[in-house]
């Protein structure tokens, strides 16, 4: 189906964000939603539009990414405002079609940035109103479905956090009053080589753990296409770093912190000298607990206390072993793991399914923006 390609200039009002000169220095805890170069950033007191509108980031790394704004709401700089004649375009449709940042042509280097030259001549499809009307509706409805999909992970997330703290309570004031031991005392091994020398890779052998492989959730990237491997021979020089199931391993130099669950597929694998292996004993400390226990606030700020720096941070093994953690009786550490394996099992099923919909959610669009839906 062959629809018409205007440039937006052609039925659009197009204009400069922020022109009011207002800024996060103007907001309040409650009032007219505020959009910036990264979205909703805030409220203001009073508004500036009344209309509904596609607000563009102009500005920045993500520069081209869009937002729908309706109702009463301002503009912060580094924005473009596109309101569409509603006679001709539907805005939410047109809002959609625009939230790409892959179709913007950027200029600049180290800031990239959208012309406003380049906004009113962007060319986009402008099929009838009423087709576009239609093609929105379908495209909410999928969209829904993935944000429910999205709740639903956000609210099993904040399951484990609750079952912990539900558990054990919290580890900075200790309310059921675990015996608190120092990590070294509950580890057989926390070992980082001050050198990593020597290295030649090939296509397949040891697995080379990174700090860029441990993932937000304490998962550790298990895909072969992005390992790097080495030779057993040269895995052997290292053995106080070769990977065990339930070690953890942890980031120790520049991002401090980054905390990975060794899962069965890398048992065996070597880490780089900017991680450092955390071997637990597991007869008094279960692995996922332990985990658990690394991402509460009480234990992040210990590691923050415990870091050194010159001109780049770092936190040494022997600084490390002393860092304190709560022991509660293992078999109730069991119970949470065997509890949060099962909220693990909830999540990976709703990861497939949110993954089906963005699918799904590409192709209605692909097809829409074709005249096949």
């Amino acid at each position: 189906m062959s629809w018409p390609k205007p440039q937006l200039q052609e039925f659009c009002r197009i204009i400069q964000g922020g022109r009011s000169g207002l800024s996060g220095n103007d907001f309040v805890p409650e009032g007219i939603p505020a959009y910036g170069a990264g979205g909703l950033n805030g409220y203001l007191p009073t508004h500036e539009f009344d209309e509904p509108a596609v607000i563009l980031s102009s500005i920045g790394a993500r520069c081209g990414k869009c937002f729908y704004a309706e109702g009463k709401w301002a503009s912060l700089a580094n924005t473009q405002l596109i309101f569409p004649d509603t006679t001709k375009a539907d805005v939410r449709f047109l809002w959609i079609q625009l939230n790409d940042e892959s179709r913007w042509h950027r200029s600049g280097t180290g800031q990239p940035f959208i012309k406003p030259s380049d906004v009113k001549t962007h060319r986009v499809l402008l099929p009838p109103l009423a087709e576009q009307r239609r093609i929105a509706e379908v495209l909410d409805r999928a969209e829904a479905l993935r944000a429910k999909r999205r709740a639903a992970l956000a609210h099993l997330d904040a399951l484990t956090q609750s079952l912990f703290l539900d558990l054990f309570g919290d580890p900075a004031t200790n309310p059921k009053r675990w015996p608190m031991k120092q990590l070294g005392d509950v580890a057989t091994e926390v070992y980082r080589y001050p050198a990593y020398y020597g290295i030649t890779y090939e296509d397949d052998g040891v697995p080379e753990i990174r700090g860029e492989l441990l993932n937000a959730d304490g998962s550790m990237v298990t895909d072969r296409t992005r390992l790097r491997f080495i030779s057993a021979k040269t895995s052997a020089r290292f053995p106080k770093t070769v990977l065990a199931t339930g070690d953890l391993v942890m980031s120790v130099r520049r991002t401090i912190g980054k905390i990975g669950l060794v899962p069965p597929e890398l048992a065996g694998g070597q880490i780089t000298a900017n991680l450092i292996r955390i071997a637990l004993d597991q007869t008094v400390l279960d692995p996922l607990f332990a985990w658990n226990v690394t991402q509460t606030a009480f234990f992040k700020q210990q590691i923050t206390n415990a870091c050194s720096s010159t001109t780049i941070l770092t936190i040494k093994a022997p600084d490390l072993k002393r860092l304190p953690v709560p022991l509660p009786p293992i078999s109730l550490q069991r119970e949470f793991a065997r509890r949060v394996t099962a909220v693990e099992a909830l999540k990976t099923a709703q990861r497939a399914s949110l993954a089906e919909l963005d699918a799904l959610f590409a192709t209605l669009q692909h097809r829409g923006f074709r005249g096949e839906l």
